[in-house]
């Protein structure tokens, strides 16, 4: 198993218990680009070097690792040097004890606010007990423990809660300051308020109910790196390169919000195609399925139809 993250304590009152945190997440991508010179075709490197030297007509030479330190820019040009023990000296708790603040229930973990998601184990078998404990708890009440949490040269928020009823694991969610989000309001507040029809409301709603199915991630890949490969493997061996497809027209007009969802729920009901793109054949002793997909318009009528 990797090395974790992160190990310290949870505190909660009076309960304290050892663990250990772990990246939940990582990059599978296999495309990677060098930056290259298109005249010559040789691989581009970045050198650090001094300003002055960089200013001037003279030389440039570049500056060594451990020649490099922080600084602060507390006045123009001005900087107080940081240096790596100092950082790690610094006077926060939280570095190693994550001091539960305050518990809140799950619903309340709007998305928009979670940075990043880790795993949390116990830290050792010792700390098992502790841990299963508080976790069953937080499972049952379905809340989650807020408290923060200093890695990364920062103190992040963060809410730790059951991993699911299948897992004795719990996660932990690093998450955002409020400052760090935009207003929503400077970009919700223009949208226009409108009457919900709703005959297009319940079309809509049977529509969700047919395409719901259990999310399964397994079932998603990363299509712009897979036409990326295509193109690299073109390019490799001086094949045609592979051009965006045009769009598909769409299957019948659709007039207004009403009429694209009825089409839409119909298309959701039919079958699929046989191949060769042919539909099967509908027998004509087969009575017609009941279904709001299904209501067929007359093709003359003098009533009035509904907008959306």
């Amino acid at each position: 198993m990797a090395r974790p993250y992160w190990s310290g304590q949870v505190q909660i009152s009076l309960v304290q218990f050892g663990v250990s945190l772990y990246t939940a997440t990582e990059s599978k991508s296999q495309i990677s680009f060098h930056q290259i010179s298109r005249s010559t075709g040789e691989r581009v490197r970045h050198q650090k070097v001094l300003q002055s030297s960089a200013e001037s007509d003279e030389p440039t030479s570049s500056v060594g690792k451990d020649d490099i330190v922080k600084g602060y820019e507390y006045s123009k040009g001005q900087y107080v040097l940081i240096e790596p023990n100092e950082l790690e000296n610094l006077r926060v708790p939280s570095k190693h004890t994550i001091a539960v603040s305050q518990f809140i229930d799950l619903k309340e973990l709007n998305p928009e606010y979670v940075e990043k998601p880790y795993y949390l184990t116990p830290e050792n078998d010792a700390q098992v007990e502790a841990f299963a404990v508080v976790r069953e708890a937080l499972l049952k009440t379905g809340k989650a423990a807020v408290g923060k949490v200093a890695f990364s040269g920062r103190e992040h928020i963060v809410a730790i809660a059951p991993a699911g009823a299948d897992s004795r694991g719990m996660m932990a969610y690093a998450l955002r300051y409020q400052s760090e989000l935009r207003n929503a309001a400077d970009y919700f507040r223009d949208i226009k308020e409108t009457e919900i029809n709703e005959d297009a409301l319940e079309m809509a709603e049977a529509l969700i109910a047919k395409k719901t199915a259990k999310f399964d991630p397994n079932k998603f890949e990363d299509g712009y790196e897979k036409a990326v490969k295509e193109l690299v493997e073109a390019k490799i061996k001086n094949q045609p390169l592979p051009q965006e497809e045009p769009a598909r027209p769409q299957q019948g007009k659709v007039v207004n919000l009403m009429d694209a969802l009825r089409k839409s729920i119909g298309a959701e009901s039919a079958p699929a195609p046989a191949r060769g793109g042919k539909k099967p054949p509908v027998s004509e002793k087969e009575p017609a399925a009941k279904g709001i997909g299904l209501v067929k318009t007359p093709a003359k009528s003098s009533a009035k139809r509904k907008t959306a």
